[in-house]
């Protein structure tokens, strides 16, 4: 059994991937590739073959070479999925066509379910006081000591950038050179895909606000329970809390497929 506390016991069957390969090798979490296939691809006509097609065959990412179309897919679908049958992904579709504001922290929260590198980078950022200097060096020296004779010297510096460009983009840190801990912005979208994914991890009543993913929103539980408020008022979910019993369910994502996992 994992002892991940972002993956759930049935990470396959959810869309979780726990593989020690990477795509923060060679990429950051490509939020804006990702934002232009999701764009490109309509909710409705969305399949896997279609996201394939849409990035290699039509070329909607704007790749200057085939073999250049066919790498970014496949990041983005390592990172991703991009498969409308699992749980994951279908509710990161969904919450991403709703709440633009929220997509760099969706993205996050996606990749974070399928990245290993970039699990593993969560607490070193995530625990940071605010203002907080973050060199490439003190990535680099992370990843040496967290993957001891893994990566090569060259390897280590590419997948410390990555990481750096990943965090910015999500809002974690600001700066161009010079990295500081700032703080990401939360929103309703973002809170309440965090929301789901504890669910599939398990997490259920106060303990949902509290779960890994929840804490990638980068505000207090307060704000938490504040903003899936919104979210339920928007239909995105449904919440029902009296006193300290705290109850959050998903009716609009809950399919005959995936029914008997919320039920358990």
């Amino acid at each position: 059994m994992t002892t991940d506390p972002f993956m759930p016991g049935a990470a396959t069957e959810f869309g979780f991937a726990c593989t020690a390969s990477s795509a923060h090798l060679a990429r950051s979490y490509m939020l804006e590739d990702l934002q232009s296939l999701l764009s490109y691809v309509k909710l409705s006509e969305a399949t896997k073959a279609r996201y394939r097609s849409a990035a290699i065959d039509e070329n909607c990412l704007g790749k200057q070479s085939g073999q250049t179309r066919r790498l970014t897919y496949n990041h983005l679908r390592a990172l991703y999925g991009l498969d409308p049958t699992a749980p994951i992904f279908q509710a990161l579709r969904y919450f991403w066509d709703r709440d633009p504001a929220g997509q760099p922290l969706l993205a996050l929260c996606g990749a974070c379910a399928r990245d290993s590198l970039l699990r593993a980078s969560v607490p070193l950022i995530r625990d940071l006081p605010a203002q907080s200097p973050v060199p490439r060096a003190t990535m680099e020296e992370f990843l040496v000591a967290s993957f001891p004779g893994r990566f090569s010297p060259a390897t280590v510096k590419s997948a410390a950038q990555n990481l750096l460009a990943t965090w910015s983009k999500s809002g974690h840190l600001a700066g161009r050179t010079d990295k500081v801990r700032a703080r990401a912005n939360a929103t309703p979208g973002a809170t309440a895909y965090a929301l789901y994914l504890g669910t599939l991890l398990g997490a259920r009543g106060q303990l949902l606000f509290d779960n890994p993913y929840a804490t990638l929103l980068d505000c207090s539980i307060g704000e938490r329970y504040d903003l899936a408020d919104m979210a339920a008022r928007r239909a995105w979910l449904v919440m029902r809390r009296i006193g300290d019993v705290v109850e959050v369910s998903f009716p609009a994502l809950i399919t005959e497929v995936n029914r008997g996992w919320f039920r358990e």
